[in-house]
């Protein structure tokens, strides 16, 4: 039987890459979504994966969602915290509201997601938790100090909640992603792209979503056992921790 895995922010961009290479790896994957119903419909409809529809910045929406998926599918034993959104500013204009929701779905996600499954896999000796986190967690961004503080937050999570369970058979690992071709970048300037992105990255070009999602396959591999608390930079060498 194919083990049970969950993406969060899954049916576009990096989230939808992972789902599609889970699923292409036998795993029985479920996605999750925020508010998007058409970009989320259609990836039902092309990929087959089933789609559930809540805030992983609700704890208790968390909560309803995954006894929902585990009475669909079966116990969640990989968990993959890519949901995240970004409302930037500089510091001194940022609102409360800019920063808390930030907070709430990059950081607060984390735990109402990790604490909804972890005492399963405890119990069934099993799990994989990858949380994916930036490169802007390890270096700061100008504008984003909600963002950097919020993915900076996942990192020290990872760190502490892998020492937590590393003996239950847990692992806990961070990717941190640089510049990706999603939509989100590709919709910046080819202008901006070319001349104050792309001259940053040594590799000469911007990463693929499929290049973290093979990523997540690695580490949600049974074989990868031996790898936790670790944060894996995918970056093209812009930044180097």
């Amino acid at each position: 039987m194919s083990r049970i895995a969950l993406v969060t922010g899954g049916t576009r961009g990096i989230g939808a890459a992972i789902c599609n290479a889970l699923n292409e790896e036998g795993y029985t994957v479920a996605a999750n979504y925020a508010g998007n119903d058409e970009a989320a419909n259609a990836f039902n409809e092309e990929t087959g994966i089933p789609v559930y529809k809540f805030d992983v910045g609700d704890f208790d929406a968390c909560a309803a969602a995954i006894t929902q998926i585990e009475k669909d599918l079966g116990p969640v034993e990989v968990l993959v915290n890519n949901a995240g959104i970004v409302r930037d500013a500089m510091l001194h204009k940022m609102s409360p509201e800019q920063w808390s929701a930030v907070i709430g779905t990059n950081l607060n996600g984390l735990f109402n997601m990790t604490r909804n499954v972890i005492e399963g896999m405890r119990g069934r000796g099993f799990g994989r938790i990858i949380n994916i986190s930036s490169i802007n967690g390890l270096k700061g961004q100008f504008g984003q100090a909600n963002y950097s503080a919020a993915k900076a937050g996942d990192i020290g999570f990872t760190k502490a909640v892998a020492q937590e369970n590393a003996a239950k058979g847990i692992t806990v690992n961070a990717i941190a992603p640089g510049y990706i071709g999603t939509e989100m970048v590709r919709a910046v300037p080819e202008e901006v792209v070319n001349t104050k992105i792309i001259p940053l990255i040594p590799v000469g070009r911007l990463g693929e979503p499929d290049e973290v999602a093979r990523c997540v396959v690695f580490l949600a591999a049974d074989k990868a056992g031996y790898i936790t608390g670790s944060t894996l930079s995918v970056n093209g060498g812009q930044y180097m921790a």
